[in-house]
């Protein structure tokens, strides 16, 4: 018969909690990223001892966490809309809130799209500008060398 990993099994229902290294192995992030998410108050693990021991729900959050700061979402957005879903009838006042920050980063982010086309616009123009002069200047340098000699 096999020993429990969990030396406290009825912290979570299945007995599932994670070590603060093996949460950092599984998202290839520092140990010291996931403390100071905690300090942030956006992870709450539990303690045996010195020892954290992480709940699903803050493997949840720390993946949510990782996401959200890709798709450019501050500390202070994740910890709002933890803090919404937390309320009793958060789930919908969460959604809410989490559709308005989508769309303000997806106006954000079209808008740096159509600044970053129209850059590539002027800069494809300014090559093309460029390369056109060198090659006059070059050819005015071969008709002035054929005319020397």
């Amino acid at each position: 018969m096999s020993t429990p990993t969990n030396p406290h099994p009825e912290q979570e229902p299945g007995g599932t909690t994670f070590t603060i290294g093996e949460l950092a192995r599984e998202f290839d992030i520092t140990t010291r990223t996931i403390r100071f998410y905690e300090d942030q108050g956006l992870l709450s693990p539990t303690r045996s001892g010195t020892r954290r021991l992480y709940r699903r729900r803050d493997r949840a959050r720390l993946k949510l966490i990782l996401r959200g700061k890709r798709l450019g979402f501050t500390l202070a957005e994740m910890r709002e809309a933890f803090d919404l879903y937390d309320e009793a009838h958060g789930e919908a006042q969460q959604l809410r809130y989490y559709l308005s920050v989508l769309e303000e980063k997806r106006q954000h982010l079209l808008q740096q799209r159509e600044d970053l086309e129209e850059t590539m616009r002027e800069l494809e123009q300014s090559y093309a500008h460029c390369q056109q002069l060198l090659e006059q200047q070059e050819r005015e340098r071969g008709d002035t060398q054929r005319m020397a000699s």
